[in-house]
């Protein structure tokens, strides 16, 4: 890298991280002049977070191959590190954060016409299970827009920040922000984008890219004067993906025809884009594939796939999870691959090492998919492989699972229980200030519980080198996070258990109370829809694990939302039991997100879009004639929130 000097407009952006960095700020822009191999995993986060930040408030530090190298750089140290699985927040220096209505989530990607073969093949088999006629599944493809991420409510836009929490922005709309393609307010999550044809022929020569154009719009300062003119000429707009160009048919004919459908959406747009979204259109099979906490598993993304080289393995080490497994990472001969250079990659899992050959000497065939991330095709030539014996946080003597090796010292071992702490404030969601950067100073303090962290003071926070103003941050955020509602699946979600993400969670707890819950047997889980034996056997071995610490947090007074009870919802006790509702539009009787809750609660299935299996449309202020009389036409029937409402109050 060349010389980096921030200035004062990218400091004030660094200064709302959640970063720690010792020294004077020249220490900061030292570490981009660094070989790769001489940066610390502590560093690397460091380089990462400000590099999005700067990036994403048109303040760039480094180009988008360096981000990227990084970015492979950690997935080789640590694949399961939390930031990998973190959606990138669009920082804004002038605002707080706030709730969005709905999550926006990022989405899996593929890098080749098999990996989006596995994944139909993983929504046939999710159609199977419900009774899903595959003459009934249909595929959406649209661009992947590349702008600046957004949400529209109808009342306000929110950035899309962690995907839970944003910042608002409706000041855009007040500086004469259109909707793309002449639409009305609310349409949910889109992008904020500019016509490539007009950035090229009257912006381009002003602004070095069109991300610098994106974030003055949404900056609470003035505009230039050829942005809002670009913005009163419509060529800077919010475009909602429903809204966008698309092509959609039989899944079948995606396998046929995948390059021609792919080719034609690509050039669909006179937006940058960087791939095309592929999407299920069934409601009720979205519904039933679900999400994890980053990306919807009805919906992926196809991008340019990589290159390939032959590598010389030089070692292979070890790197230990929050779950306790212990993945190996080869460090190879340094080697230039699609504009970056490569220096290590992951082995899946220890058994692959084991019955590969991987080792010192072995020779890989290495591809930067996607032109990020360094993947291990195949071994090329083999050697005997080097297998690990202990943990390299705490030494423990490691144990086979299946294909995994394992630190069983899931108490004391530095790796886990610092990673347990992350994974258990991200997942609650309603807490601002716990990044891994704090917690990773709390848990050098000797700080190793979560409950812990709940019983600090403002002095003890002082005494572990917090600032007076950032330790009462901390204490304030403590409390708010237990005062907030959230869901009690979510909360038990956050714990960390083996195979209880939040989906999972929120269906055991459909039939069991969080206390109860920890008193089922396999037996009990087996019969429940979903968990099989194996996965029965790791819930129940989870929860044992983790009893003794949930009870104390949750003696803690935390507001939680009581999901309902199967039993408390048989069929015909509520008027929308078993029916696929939508809600769109403003509500004026509460958020649509507290709508959507109350309506599971009663028993129905909430939906985003339309469809012929759609039962209710709710619609609120501003919803637009044609999606009224589009749902009709389905034999969708049409209700208003007041008739909605009435109609919920019926016995």
């Amino acid at each position: 890298m060349s010389e980096v000097k921030l200035n004062k407009e990218q400091l004030l952006v660094i200064d709302k991280l959640d970063i720690n960095i010792e020294g004077e700020i020249n220490s900061l822009e030292l570490l981009f002049e660094r070989s790769m191999n001489d940066i610390s995993l502590e560093d690397l986060l460091i380089i990462l977070k400000v590099s999005n930040a700067l990036y994403r408030s048109s303040t760039r530090i480094i180009d988008d191959d360096d981000y990227d190298s990084y970015i492979a750089e950690l997935k080789n140290r640590d694949p399961d590190h939390s930031y990998l699985s973190t959606i990138e927040p669009e920082i804004l220096v002038e605002s707080k954060t706030v709730a969005l209505p709905e999550k926006m989530l990022s989405t899996d990607k593929a890098y080749s016409f098999e990996a989006i073969r596995k994944w139909t093949d993983r929504f046939l088999k999710a159609a199977e299970e419900i009774g899903v006629m595959e003459s009934e599944i249909q595929i959406r493809v649209t661009p992947k827009l590349d702008g600046y991420a957004a949400y529209d409510d109808g009342i306000s836009l929110y950035t899309r920040g962690d995907g839970i929490r944003g910042q608002d922005i409706t000041r855009a709309f007040n500086k004469g922000l259109q909707v793309a393609n002449s639409g009305s307010r609310g349409l949910g999550p889109g992008e904020i984008v500019i016509k490539k044809s007009y950035f090229d022929s009257i912006l381009s020569k002003k602004f070095e890219n069109s991300r610098n154009i994106q974030a003055a719009i949404i900056a609470e300062k003035k505009v230039d004067e050829s942005i809002q003119k670009a913005i009163d000429e419509g060529a800077c707009v919010f475009f909602p993906f429903s809204l966008i160009e698309n092509w959609t048919g039989h899944y079948k004919e995606i396998l046929t025809d995948f390059d021609k459908i792919v080719d034609k959406i690509w050039t669909s747009v006179d937006y940058d884009i960087d791939g095309v979204i592929l999407e299920v259109t069934n409601e009720t099979l979205k519904e039933h594939m679900g999400a994890t906490r980053h990306h919807h598993r009805w919906q992926i993304a196809f991008k340019v796939n990589a290159e390939s080289a032959e590598v010389k393995v030089l070692e292979v080490t070890p790197q230990t999870s929050r779950t306790g497994r212990v993945t190996p990472v080869a460090e190879l001969e340094p080697t230039k691959l699609s504009g970056a250079t490569i220096s290590r990659a992951t082995v899946h899992h220890y058994n692959m090492v084991k019955t590969n050959g991987v080792g010192p000497g072995a020779i890989v065939q290495l591809v930067r998919s996607g032109l990020v991330i360094p993947k291990i095709e195949k071994v090329l030539k083999s050697v005997a492989p080097q297998l690990a014996e202990s943990c390299p946080s705490c030494g423990t003597h490691l144990i086979w699972e299946s294909d995994h090796l394992v630190c069983p010292n899931k108490t004391d071992c530095p790796a886990q229980t610092e990673n347990t702490l992350v994974h258990f404030f991200k997942t609650l969601g309603n807490i601002d200030g716990f990044g891994p950067k704090v917690i990773e100073k709390l848990h050098e303090s000797g700080i190793k519980k979560i409950h812990e962290i709940y019983e600090l003071q403002q002095f003890q926070f002082i005494s572990f080198g917090f600032g007076d103003k950032t330790a009462q941050n901390l204490v304030e955020q403590l409390k708010i996070s237990r005062e907030v509602e959230i869901e009690d699946w979510r909360f038990l979600a956050a714990f960390g258990v083996s195979r209880m993400g939040g989906g999972n969670c929120e269906k055991l707890l459909h039939h069991h109370t969080l206390d109860s819950l920890f008193e089922a047997t396999i037996e009990d889980l087996v019969k429940l829809d979903g968990f099989a034996l194996v996965s029965a056997e790791a819930v129940v071995e989870g929860l044992a694990n983790i009893e003794e610490e949930f009870r104390k947090v949750r003696a803690l007074g935390f507001n939680l939302a009581i999901t309902p009870k199967a039993s408390e919802q048989s069929e015909g006790e509520t008027p929308i039991f078993g029916k696929i509702v939508v809600f769109t539009g403003s509500m004026t009787q509460g958020s649509r997100g507290d709508m959507e809750k109350d309506a599971k609660a009663l028993g129905a299935k909430v939906a985003k879009s339309v469809t012929g299996k759609t039962s209710l449309l709710v619609t609120g202020d501003k919803v637009g004639a044609n999606k009224i009389n589009a749902a009709r036409d389905k034999g969708v029937q049409v209700l208003s929130e007041l008739e909605y409402l009435d109609l919920i109050s019926k016995k």
